[in-house]
C-alpha cells in the first residue's frame, strides 16, 4: 500500500500540474460519475495521511484512497488514449493523470470531509500539524508501539515499511508498550524528518547515505550489525526488528 510519503508526492505533483485549470474529467471504466467535476476548475490537491482530496469549483470534495493496488499513470499528452480499466482521468491543458484500481474514488457527502479529517491522527508531512497532539496520541495509546503507529487515528500516513524503519532508527522494539512523551516525541521527530526525505525521493528513505537500502524491513539480517532480523505478526502486518539494536524489554 502506498504510504504517506508517496501520497504527499502525488498531491504535490498533481497540484503543480493541474491547479487553477478547468479540467476534463472522465471515467473510462465507467465506475465513477464524472459529471459533478467535468469542466470545473481545480483549486487544490491535498494529502492527508494516505488520503487524497481534490477541491474543485462548486463540486463535492473528491476523495481518493489507493489501497493496496491503486496507482496513478501520468500522460504528458492529455489526449493519449486511456486504458479501459482507468477509474478516473483528470486532464488539464498539458498533462493527464489516470487513476487505476483505488479502493476509494468518491464524492464526499456534506460533512464527509470533516468526518474524514476527524478520524485521522496528525500527519508528519502536513504544515498544519500539531506536534504536541501527535506526542499526546502516541503516549496515550495502549498496547504495543508497533501497533499504535499503524493506527491511522494515532498518526496518519505511517505504513508497514515506515513502521519498521522508524522504530529501528529510534532503537525501539515494536512490542514496546506504553511509551512516554519523551520517546513519543523522539519517534515523531524521526517521522517528520524521514517521511519528508521519502516524499522528495519517491521511496522510503531511512538512510540518506544509502537511500535504496533498508535497515530491517524485509531483510534477513540487520544492515547495521548483521544480526538475524526478527519477524512476527503485529497489528495484522509482519513486524521487523533487530534483536541487538532494538532490544526487547
Amino acid at each position: 500500500m502506498p504510504e504517506g510519503h508517496l501520497i504527499h508526492r502525488y498531491a504535490r505533483e498533481q497540484h503543480a500540474a493541474l491547479a487553477g485549470q478547468v479540467l476534463t474529467v472522465s471515467s473510462p471504466q465507467g465506475r465513477f460519475d464524472p459529471g459533478p467535476y467535468d469542466g470545473r476548475r481545480l483549486h487544490a490537491v491535498e494529502a492527508y495521511g494516505k488520503h487524497l482530496l481534490y477541491h474543485l469549483d462548486g463540486s463535492p470534495t473528491l476523495h481518493v484512497h489507493l489501497g493496496m493496488r491503486g496507482l496513478f499513470l501520468r500522460h504528458d499528452d492529455p489526449t493519449a488514449a486511456p486504458r479501459a480499466g482507468v477509474r478516473l482521468r483528470l486532464a488539464g491543458a498539458a498533462v493527464a493523470y489516470d487513476l487505476i484500481a483505488p479502493i476509494r474514488c468518491e464524492p464526499l457527502p456534506p460533512g464527509g470531509e470533516s468526518a474524514l479529517r476527524a478520524s485521522l491522527g496528525p500527519d508528519p508531512l502536513r504544515a498544519d500539524v500539531d506536534p504536541a497532539e501527535a506526542v499526546r496520541r502516541l503516549a496515550a495509546a495502549r498496547g504495543a508501539v508497533g501497533a499504535a503507529v499503524l493506527d491511522q487515528a494515532v498518526w496518519a500516513g505511517i505504513g508497514n515499511a515506515w513502521r519498521a524503519e522508524l522504530l529501528f532508527l529510534a532503537g525501539l522494539d515494536p512490542d514496546t508498550r506504553d511509551v512516554g512523551p519523551e520517546t513519543a516525541r523522539r519517534l515523531w521527530d524521526l517521522a517528520v524528518r524521514y517521511l519528508a526525505l521519502g516524499r522528495d525521493a519517491g521511496q522510503v528513505v531511512s538512510d540518506p547515505a544509502a537511500p535504496d537500502e533498508r535497515w530491517v524491513y524485509k531483510r534477513q539480517a540487520c544492515r547495521r550489525c548483521g544480526a538475524p532480523v526478527r519477524v512476527w505478526e503485529l497489528g495484522g502486518r509482519s513486524a521487523y526488528a533487530c534483536p541487538v539494536d532494538q532490544p526487547r524489554g
